[in-house]
């Protein structure tokens, strides 16, 4: 009672959140009746509905219907704020923390674009709990004919569904039916052909892959092992061992077997170097310096390139020229050397040097010739300048080590130009065996013009004989040119007494520049210039005496031995 009586007054309920309104039926359906039900029914406003009557003009406004329905319009009071578009709550009312109230949702549309039809409302939910249904009434009005029955209002057509319609965060899930898809077989054979793709592509990647790696380990494999199988590897087929004369190798072919290696001991000495064969009677050229530890009771084993020993015996040797030969006995067959001519030698020709170095025996060398006539003194170990060699020496970068001394020096044809006798060694020295330091490219051989000389001697007679000038050296003069000393080294006259130089004129004190027009710097090197000849040459000497030039010619006279 004290609710219809407050609803009577036309105040509003607080009772319960403020509904949303809601459209009611133009036939007044679902509208309480009074004197019904327990209790009192739920408020359920109905706005005026204009429904036409027949035949009268205007509208009719429906009346309110009794018990619970707020009065008229005209008997409600003015709301003080215009009603909100957004269904906020009035003041006193629930905040907006309360439950926000259900959202109309539109009908679902089946399948085919039909819309389903809204479902009626129960008269039991308007009436209220006990209440019975009731047949809706047409609502009469004072003085007009009575109203037809109002059609069925027509379906209305449900708004489309779509992501932003009426969302509501807060409803249940609308059961809404499933979009179909145009073609779903034709999807799923797309998806199971994309599928079979991608399975072929990586099954093609993986092979790719397996193949790669193998591929891989078997070129290693036949990169390092050259095959599966045996090992073969390319090489030249044979060859003639036959190599052109001229060539280092036909040289050395043609010379090795007439090279031999003297293997020499005596006097608590021992040594080692290299000669080559004369002629078929078993000579053998050398230097002095190599026979020189057999003394007169040594031994001396000459070694063939064969592989043949002999033993040997000094046949003659001179120490001036640092030439010796020796001889074998009971040897059939040897092989002379062919002689050239030193005078011929130009410098740049090529060479090669055969011997055995620290006993390597048949060791070839080659270079060329690097000077002409370099004249050089090499031993003077005993001291007294008896063991002194001087030499017009050929200069060749040919490598000459310690046991090449007395091997030949052979030109582009395969003669002997020179005897291999001294190199330059590493301290500066000059040294018949090099001081045991090895080659630095400056070695040094006797033109063979004098070593055939000395030796046909030595063969002859055991001695060779040497050309003098008939003066004895200042050789601690250190001006240019060699200077006629004032006393004799025995205590006789500096100018023999009938001498070569005595009936050319020459004086103490005459220093001699030049020997046929080339300059001469040092006693020494007017030995090595004079003893490159052989007794009986002429000679022109160019001298200087109290500050005067003058020229002498002298015929060569001979001394035997040193």
């Amino acid at each position: 009672m004290a609710d219809g009586a407050a609803q009577a007054a036309g105040q509003p309920t607080a009772s319960a959140p403020h509904p949303a309104p809601t459209e009611a039926p133009a036939s007044g359906a679902g509208a309480a009746v009074p004197g019904q039900g327990a209790g009192p029914a739920p408020t359920v406003p109905a706005p005026a509905a204009e429904v036409p009557a027949p035949g009268v003009t205007g509208t009719v406004p429906a009346p309110a219907v009794a018990h619970g329905t707020p009065p008229p319009a005209a008997e409600q009071p003015k709301p003080l704020h215009d009603p909100d578009p957004y269904s906020t709550p009035p003041y006193g009312e629930p905040g907006p923390w309360a439950p926000a109230p259900p959202v109309q949702h539109p009908a679902a549309t089946p399948a085919h674009g039909v819309p389903m039809g809204a479902s009626p409302v129960a008269p039991e939910a308007v009436a209220g709990p006990g209440a019975s249904p009731a047949a809706p009434e047409a609502v009469a009005v004072p003085g007009a004919p009575p109203a037809a029955p109002e059609p069925a209002p027509a379906p209305q057509d449900a708004p489309a569904a779509g992501p932003w319609a009426r969302y509501d965060p807060w409803a249940a899930p609308a059961a809404v039916a499933p979009l179909q898809q145009a073609d779903p077989v034709e999807e799923d054979v797309k998806r199971r052909r994309g599928r079979r793709r991608r399975a072929l592509v990586g099954g093609a990647l993986v092979i790719a892959l397996v193949s790669g790696v193998g591929g891989g380990v078997v070129g290693v494999q036949l990169e390092r092992n050259g095959g599966i199988g045996a090992v073969e590897l390319p090489q030249a087929g044979v060859e003639a061992p036959d190599r052109d004369p001229d060539s280092v190798a036909g040289i050395a072919a043609q010379a090795l077997p007439s090279v031999v290696t003297l293997h020499v001991s005596g006097g608590g000495k021992a040594g080692t170097g290299t000669g080559f064969v004369l002629d078929d009677r078993g000579h053998i050229l050398t230097n002095d310096h190599v026979v020189e530890p057999a003394g007169k009771n040594g031994d001396i084993t000459v070694t063939f390139h064969s592989g043949d020993t002999a033993e040997a015996t000094v046949v003659g040797r001179d120490s001036g020229y640092d030439l010796a030969v020796v001889r074998v006995k009971g040897v059939r067959g040897l092989t002379p050397l062919p002689l050239g001519n030193s005078d011929n030698v130009q410098v740049g020709d090529p060479v090669v040097a055969i011997g055995a170095p620290f006993d390597l025996a048949g060791t070839v060398t080659s270079g060329i010739i690097s000077a002409r006539e370099r004249p050089i003194t090499a031993g003077g170990e005993n001291g007294d300048g008896s063991d002194v060699s001087y030499v017009d020496a050929l200069q060749t970068d040919a490598p000459i080590n310690p046991g090449n001394s007395g091997g030949p020096l052979l030109d582009g044809k395969g003669r002997v130009v020179g005897i291999n006798s001294a190199i330059r060694s590493a301290d500066g020295g000059l040294d018949p065996e090099g001081g045991q330091s090895g080659s630095i490219g400056l070695g040094f051989a006797i033109p063979i013009n004098q070593g055939k000389r000395v030796a046909e001697e030595l063969i002859e007679h055991g001695k060779a004989t040497h050309p003098v000038i008939g003066i004895t050296l200042d050789m601690e003069y250190g001006g240019d040119g060699a200077r006629v000393a004032a006393e004799g080294s025995d205590g006789g006259p500096p100018v023999s007494t009938g001498g070569p130089g005595a009936k050319a004129g020459i004086r103490p004190g005459d220093v001699i520049t030049e020997v046929d027009g080339r300059p001469v710097h040092s006693g020494e090197e007017l030995i090595v210039k004079t003893r490159a000849h052989r007794p009986g040459d002429r000679l022109e000497l160019t001298l200087e005496r109290n500050g005067e030039e003058r020229t002498v010619s002298l015929v060569l006279g001979s001394s035997d031995g040193d």
